[in-house]
């Protein structure tokens, strides 16, 4: 379609860049960037970006990539509990300091024409342009004045963003216990003398440490000081004897934003204001920065703005759809985190990679072959195949020994124990129905059941629910735990009884004997 004036609010990486591809595409269209904050006003810390979105970039637009990758950190993972410590090369992943992005994305736009105007607020009905992109973020005011259809789930764990003035050597992922509860950090660098550190917890432990009073006590233009300073203390091993440093940081809980429709009219959503996806995904920044490039594609192949609103919904929609229930999962993975801390630290690695359901075991083991074979090792008892293509089956055939009986592989044909059948459907094993499951499983234990076969439908998302179901059975509960499922998603099985999320495995069709509850 022509363009003859657009306009975007917002100054984000997601609107800058959108900016800057539209003048691009439309040489003669005047390009505006609206952002009601100043140049070198931003909150947050660092970003990250996966080596997914860098080629993406790449394909659209090297020049900014070139510039984004020279003032990044690359780095690689690892988790820490306590003394132990697995690490993942990952050098592909880069931080790097939300100032410094939109700094290059700044300079980009205005170098190919884009007009950036900061510090007045702007609303979509006052701008006199052919189309509105409103990219202003997950407190969109475009989006909760328009007919978008929001829909808003809240987390039930806290979070919250600060930084520290040194450069980790690598991301880290490390839980400390203190005398309230658990806290977890995700902490990585982003520049040679930067690192962000994002914080998480339970509600029970943040009220037990009187963070829910700190909270509502801190100004809103303020840091919570008294959670910063506590949380000094538990995570100074990680810090090195440095300060935490706050930037209006407060305990939040994660809120994922849906909508139904994403444009309407002239105006089309992009990023946060349409969409958001848990941060343990690292997702934000890689969604808004994609959404440009489908936006600006729709509009150059399309011939009127309806059209082309509709073909980036159709193409961005199932992209994004699929990384909220990536995120979704690992949201709920990293909620229950602290039950899963009596594992090795290379099982739990394995855990931590598999629990969204997107990084398959046998390309874990090709890519990290110390920490997988370590795993399989803690797992079986034997080292595990020296091919990772063969880490299915090896997983699947190796014996298990439980209460005097032998299985001579994990996955079963038939029990001779009074197993209990759980066959409910749910999306959330953490939430009320799953509570309820574990405690009728509870009182079926004390009745004398010696384990549960858990079933349910044969798509992948419920048996992915499944193997998370019954790892809370298998954690809170006892007894031993089978998983029930189609036979073509035994890769699923194969990380789920690595990661100690059930003890045996059916595939369907392939009867127990038990009793129905």
């Amino acid at each position: 379609m022509q363009l003859r004036r657009a306009a975007v609010l917002g100054g984000g990486p997601g609107g800058l860049y959108a900016a800057r591809l539209l003048k691009l595409a439309y040489p003669s269209c005047d390009v505006s960037v609206h952002e009601q904050g100043t140049p070198d006003a931003t909150f947050g810390f660092g970003i990250g970006l996966a080596a997914g979105t860098q080629r993406n970039l790449k394909e659209t637009d090297p020049d900014t990539l070139r510039d984004i990758v020279a003032v990044g950190c690359r780095h690689d993972m690892t988790m820490q509990v306590g003394g132990r410590v697995a690490r993942v090369d990952n050098n592909r992943l880069i931080g790097i300091a939300r100032t410094e992005l939109l700094s290059v994305l700044q300079s980009h736009a205005e170098k190919v024409g884009v007009r950036l105007e900061f510090g007045t607020r702007r609303t979509a009905d006052e701008l006199d342009a052919d189309i509105v992109i409103a990219a202003d973020g997950i407190n969109s005011t475009t989006r909760e004045s328009g007919p978008f259809g929001t829909r808003i789930d809240t987390g039930r764990g806290l979070y919250l963003w600060c930084g520290t003035d040194f450069a980790l050597t690598d991301a880290v992922f490390a839980p400390v216990r203190t005398e309230h509860g658990i806290f977890v950090t995700h902490a990585y660098p982003y520049s040679d003398g930067r690192s962000t550190f994002l914080i998480e917890t339970d509600e029970a432990t943040w009220r037990r440490a009187g963070f829910d009073t700190s909270t509502a006590e801190a100004p809103s233009d303020a840091s919570d000081e008294k959670s910063l300073r506590y949380l000094q203390k538990a995570f100074a091993e990680q810090l090195r004897g440095y300060p935490l440093i706050g930037n209006r940081t407060r305990w939040l809980r994660f809120r994922t934003v849906r909508c139904a429709r994403w444009s309407a009219g002239r105006t089309v959503l992009l990023g946060d204001a349409a969409h958001t996806a848990h941060f343990s995904i690292g997702s934000g920044t890689k969604l808004a920065m994609e959404d440009a490039i489908g936006l600006v594609g729709a509009l150059r192949d399309e011939p009127d703005r309806a059209s082309a609103f509709a073909r980036y919904e159709a193409i961005r929609r199932p992209a994004v759809e699929r990384l909220q229930e990536l995120a979704r999962r690992s949201q709920l993975w990293w909620d229950s985190f602290p039950s899963r801390l009596h594992l090795p630290i290379e099982q739990l690695m394995v855990a931590y990679m598999s629990r969204a359901g997107n990084v398959p075991l046998d390309r874990f083991a090709a890519t990290s072959p110390d920490v997988v074979a370590a795993a399989l090792e803690q797992y079986a008892g034997s080292a595990g195949p020296a091919d990772p293509a063969g880490v299915t089956a090896w997983v699947l055939d190796q014996p298990l020994i439980r209460d005097g009986e032998h299985f001579p592989r994990r996955r079963i044909d038939h029990l001779t124990r009074k197993f209990v059948t759980i066959s409910d459907v749910l999306t959330d094993p953490w939430g009320d129905t799953g509570d309820a499951v574990v405690a009728r499983a509870r009182r079926a234990l004390a009745d004398g059941a010696e384990g549960f076969r858990v079933t349910g439908p044969p798509d992948r998302p419920a048996l992915l629910t499944r193997l998370d179901l019954a790892e809370r059975i298998r954690t809170e509960v006892g007894g031993l735990v089978v998983v029930e499922g189609p036979a073509e998603l035994r890769d699923d099985f194969a990380a789920g009884l690595v990661s100690a999320r059930t003890d045996l495995v059916a595939f369907t069709g392939e009867r127990t004997e038990e009793e129905g509850a």
